[in-house]
């Protein structure tokens, strides 16, 4: 079955850090890119930070830059978002999403091959 499983979302104080993870199963996570989005109570979904293939590429929304980090392991067919610094804005369900081909960088949402199911993270005091 192929599939996404994100991991690694909770309750966080304000300036305190979460890993998320990313696992595929199914197919070869190395051959896609990937891209992590995010989606507020009552906001459209929103890019957040992406991954070429070989991780020699990467790009982030302007509200994380110098905050988070994307990286990936291929050879666990794992993608991470390391996340310090948080922020109450920064409360939201994220996602993970594979995309094999795309004709811009970064890939639109629409293009994107696989989701996961999303990992909810919630920055409070």
């Amino acid at each position: 079955q192929v599939q996404l499983v994100e991991s690694g979302g909770g309750l966080v104080q304000p300036g305190g850090s979460l890993r998320l993870s990313c696992v595929s199963s199914g197919f070869n996570l190395g051959r896609y890119a990937i891209g992590w989005f995010r989606q507020a109570p009552g906001k459209e979904r929103a890019g957040v930070s992406y991954m070429s293939r070989n991780g020699a590429a990467t790009n982030y929304a302007n509200s994380v830059k110098g905050r988070f980090t994307i990286s990936r392991d291929n050879a666990k067919n794992t993608v991470y978002l390391q996340m310090n610094s948080l922020k109450p804005e920064d409360t939201a369900v994220y996602y993970c999403a594979a995309i094999q081909y795309f004709t811009a960088w970064p890939p639109h949402a629409r293009e994107y091959d696989y989701w996961g199911q999303g990992t909810q993270v919630t920055v409070s005091s």
